[in-house]
């Protein structure tokens, strides 16, 4: 669907760090044509230079999407690049953090398709997941194009409304960095119980990795798969009374941790 929409009216790309790598990777292996494909970026990486793709290049006049992947300090600086593109004719379609669908109406004007997108660092890997949410000038069809555009780097879900965003922020945005604690917490308990340091870290490593691909592929719901682990009175039961305890255990740290987040992705936003 993104080849069809991009031929001979192009892609542009505002911003090629990691995450507008990882998207540029994937089309590229997808089959879109690399002179399809313009990247506006101060810096780009000698990787980057070598996929093809107009870098840095006078735009065209009319593209079919322009994707922002800036980080949310550079917006204002970056943003008057692509003033020209608005009103209707180009879907737009923004990565970055903490920047509302009403900053980009503001200089790109009302009518102008919008979808704000949240994706997460698994994404480099291709197992990412990206909730996004359309503007009221979004119709199905740049929703399902922005859809097709985003699953380059894994799973997308639709949002209901923009509010949302800031609980997916907390949810799955911010979310690895809690899964790699984990990994890291996990490995230091095993230390502390006469581990070494390495065969600790890939015990806990494996571990987690493991049971996130069982939870994904399992019809049975992470409630039911840890019953199927835990038998009555031995170890696993010994730790998830610890860990399952309703003021000092994951249920309340989680739920503190993600509201934290929650509220600063709102903070952020309201500038």
């Amino acid at each position: 669907m993104v080849m069809e929409a991009v031929a001979d009216r192009g892609l542009v790309l505002l911003g090629c760090g990691k995450m507008g790598s990882a998207l540029l990777s994937g089309w590229l292996e997808g089959g879109l044509p690399a002179a399809e494909v313009w990247v506006v970026d101060p810096a780009p990486s000698d990787w980057v230079l070598a996929q093809g793709v107009h870098v840095n290049a006078p735009l065209p006049e009319s593209p079919a999407i322009a994707l922002v992947a800036v980080k949310p300090q550079m917006m204002g600086e970056a943003l008057p690049a692509l003033k020209a593109l608005g009103g209707g004719g180009t879907l737009f379609v923004s990565i970055a953090a903490g920047t509302p669908i009403s900053t980009f109406e503001a200089a790109l004007g009302t009518g102008t398709p919008i979808v704000r997108a949240m994706p997460n660092t698994p994404a480099a890997i291709r197992r990412g997941i990206t909730a996004l949410v359309g503007n009221a000038a979004c119709g199905e069809d740049d929703l399902a194009l922005a859809e097709s555009l985003l699953a380059a780097v894994g799973q997308t879900v639709r949002l209901e409304d923009e509010s949302q965003m800031d609980a997916v922020t907390g949810v799955s945005g911010s979310g690895p960095a809690y899964v790699f604690h984990l990994i890291e917490t996990l490995a230091a308990a095993g230390e502390a119980q006469g581990l070494s340091p390495d065969l600790a870290l890939q015990l806990a490593r494996a571990t987690v990795a493991g049971a996130g691909a069982l939870a994904e592929a399992s019809d049975e719901s992470p409630a039911q798969l840890r019953v199927n682990v835990t038998s009555p009175g031995g170890t696993t039961q010994a730790a998830l009374e610890v860990l399952m305890d309703e003021e000092t255990g994951f249920p309340a740290l989680m739920r503190r941790a993600v509201a934290a987040a929650t509220e600063r992705s709102r903070e952020l936003s309201r500038g």
